[in-house]
């Protein structure tokens, strides 16, 4: 495994984390647990989660992904301080798609909201503090979870960034939190968190937690200047596409228990130039004859911007094909081939 450095801070974590979004869903505990015992056994040390997983997120289920790593900590408790934990507090409901289940409609980046979500992801988790806790989504309107365009709304109010970097640094002085970062952001809000340290002494933001993958490049165009020179890393999610780029969706192929098959929510991915694109990068993975999931996840490993790539797998098959990309190197004629792809159809599924 491969090690990189969190943001400026002083933490390593693997270049392959582990996202859990479906675990309570479509993954069960004991499925979970097996999950964390073979990544860890694979040099993974950074754990995804969120107060809000798992993923299509309802009021029965919500927490129940916290809840199987807590259960899997209080049965490893020497393991702790070998994992790199990091959550995540729900935005507001701004989109439609958006749960209100989780405070309300209204849940914002407020003292009171910070607070309550902490407190319920360390109890859930079973742990005294967070490496990393970040923001799900921005306490604002703009271009999130498929907006292709910003979208020039008004909002009635949004908790101004200094104070909301202001309680974060509250909790890192108690303890609680190790580090911060955003997710789901764009580069005025990324510099706009960068000048409120700055401007009042408050702790610098580490990471970005953005979707990037063949299909989707567009942190390439305004994000990755901020890693390289502020040190904020990128964690990529989605890097297969939501499973589109294993090419198990090829040919309207529906497979059982897929997540595709199973939730209609996820339209992401499903357009038709995004299917189309889809294929051609399949086939390319086949031309250099690897399988497109290693093919996929390997092109993000290797991007200079990439902190950590967070892969989700429902079967221990799937993980451990999945976190053996980061042993595949993709020649020089195939990165070219996929820039001509991605010139040809640019970001098909941002």
């Amino acid at each position: 495994m491969e090690y990189r450095r969190l943001g400026d801070s002083d933490v390593r974590v693997s270049a392959i984390g582990l996202g859990t979004m479906t675990w309570g869903e479509q993954n069960s505990e004991r499925e979970a647990h097996a999950q964390i015992d073979y990544a860890l056994d694979r040099g993974v040390n950074l754990i995804d989660a969120a107060e809000m997983y798992p993923v299509p997120p309802r009021p029965e289920t919500q927490g129940s992904t916290e809840r199987c790593i807590g259960s899997w900590l209080a049965r490893n408790r020497d393991a702790r301080g070998k994992i790199v934990l990091a959550t995540k507090i729900t935005g507001p409901a701004r989109q439609p798609h958006n749960p209100r289940h989780i405070r309300g409609a209204t849940n914002q980046f407020d003292r009171k909201n910070l607070t309550e979500a902490l407190h319920g992801s360390l109890e859930r988790l079973r742990t005294d503090y967070i490496d990393l806790y970040q923001l799900h989504w921005p306490d604002r309107s703009t271009m999130t979870f498929g907006r292709s365009t910003y979208p020039w709304i008004d909002d009635a109010y949004t908790v101004p960034i200094e104070e909301t970097l202001s309680v974060l640094a509250e909790f890192v002085k108690a303890g609680k939190v190790r580090h911060i970062g955003v997710s789901n952001e764009t580069p005025w809000g990324v510099a706009q968190f960068m000048r409120a340290a700055e401007r009042v002494g408050l702790p610098r933001i580490v990471s970005i937690q953005n979707p990037y993958s063949l299909l989707n490049r567009t942190f390439e165009t305004g994000l990755s200047e901020f890693s390289h020179r502020e040190k904020i890393g990128l964690l990529a999610y989605s890097p297969l596409a939501f499973g589109w780029l294993s090419g198990k969706y090829e040919g309207g192929a529906r497979p059982a228990g897929a997540r595709i098959t199973l939730f209609e929510r996820f339209q992401r991915y499903s357009k038709p130039q995004a299917v189309k694109s889809t294929s051609a990068y399949v086939a390319l993975a086949k031309r250099y004859g690897l399988s497109p999931a290693q093919f996929a996840l390997a092109f993000v490993n290797t991007r200079p911007f990439t902190t950590s790539t967070l892969i989700g797998a429902t079967s221990l098959d799937q993980l451990r094909e999945n976190i053996a990309s980061i042993d595949v190197k993709l020649p020089a004629e195939a990165l070219a081939d996929i820039d001509a792809l991605h010139e040809a159809q640019p970001n098909p599924a941002p």
